[in-house]
């Protein structure tokens, strides 16, 4: 097997070639390459292997290339799960070593993976996640008995209540939820993505059609909203957010029963939930009340200092550090510089 350096960007075929496979996801998806790209300048590094016109294996990675964090191969950043593309014939014993080769060539610090679920060699996990996906091919009676009883209450009392939800497509939809995103993110302590981001959402994934936006209105008003990604047969809940003072109107879960109604509409099998962290006992639960399946995602990083895989913690807990109380636009820009460093 040959492996190649390949930049999605480049090739007007990429999503042709990687849904082939069957096993592509949407971050496998030359939209999502062009948006982190685009956004934060990462040089899209896959490396690939095409056979008789056939993609016979992937690992896209990013090259992050950083003063605070280092210069790194992540594959991918900002993706709850990106796994590795391969047929059967190919093992990782002949993928990955190209990848140590270029990284060491290039002074990487290190490589990441996100959902390397198939390194099963006894290497250290770097960080478990779980995720749900649900599965759409049902009626949506059938879908809704299924829910937890507490989800089917929730979603009752918040059509009682006066909350309905509307499926969108527009700039004034992202910058709706985008608001909503930023005051979650405070209340979180964490800072939001730039808005830049969610803009390149909008115009390479939400205006092309392979995403949409959810919001719940109460008195006209967004309370909670959502940004859903598709590729294939899949659906993905990328972010969601809401305004914590409308939480007992339970916007939320009309929000989700509103995306899974018209995902299965519109002919998608599955629902993907997205990462969550395993601390994150409330999102857990919201999660599992959908009656989703749950699986283990693991996350890697190889350190070539050290010359094995490592089991720190992610750039994330440097952004978790900052207060609360910092005003929000110092704690937007905060975002807006930390996270091309994050990656």
């Amino acid at each position: 097997m040959t492996q190649e350096v390949l930049n999605p960007l480049e090739i007007p075929d990429w999503d042709t070639l990687v849904r082939a496979t069957g096993k592509a996801s949407f971050f496998h998806s030359s939209a999502w390459a062009r948006v982190l790209h685009e956004t934060y300048g990462y040089k899209p590094l896959y490396f690939s292997s095409i056979e008789h016109g056939s993609l016979s294996s992937l690992m896209p990675f990013m090259e992050v290339d950083s003063w605070l964090t280092g210069r790194r191969g992540v594959s991918l950043p900002f993706s709850d799960r990106c796994g590795l593309l391969r047929g059967r014939e190919i093992g990782l014993s002949e993928m990955i070593p190209p990848v140590f080769e270029y990284g060491r060539g290039r002074g990487w610090k290190c490589v990441e993976w996100r959902d390397g679920a198939s390194l099963k060699g006894g290497e250290t996990v770097l960080a478990t996640f779980q995720n749900h996906i649900l599965d759409l091919d049902r009626d949506p009676e059938a879908l809704f008995s299924n829910f937890r009883s507490s989800t089917r209450r929730n979603i009752r009392k918040a059509g009682r209540e006066g909350v309905h939800t509307e499926v969108l497509a527009s700039s004034e939809s992202v910058k709706a939820f985008y608001r909503l995103h930023c005051v979650t993110r405070k209340s979180h302590g964490y800072p939001p993505q730039p808005y830049q981001f969610f803009k390149k959402i909008f115009e390479h994934i939400i205006s092309p059609g392979k995403g949409f936006v959810v919001l719940a209105l109460f008195d006209k008003k967004p309370i909670a909203g959502a940004v859903f990604v598709h590729f294939g047969e899949t659906v993905i809940y990328k972010y969601g957010a809401s305004d914590r003072s409308y939480l007992h109107l339970r916007p939320n879960d009309l929000v989700m029963w509103e995306a899974i109604q018209c995902s299965a509409t519109r002919g998608f099998k599955f629902l993907d939930f997205g990462r969550t962290d395993l601390d994150q006992e409330g999102l857990l639960r919201f999660k599992a009340g959908w009656g989703a399946e749950s699986y283990p995602v693991l996350y890697y990083k190889y350190d070539f200092r050290k010359d094995d895989f490592v089991g720190k913690g992610s750039g994330m807990e440097l952004a978790g550090r900052v207060a609360r109380k910092l005003p929000m636009p110092i704690f937007n820009l905060l975002g807006a510089l930390l996270y091309r460093h994050i990656g």
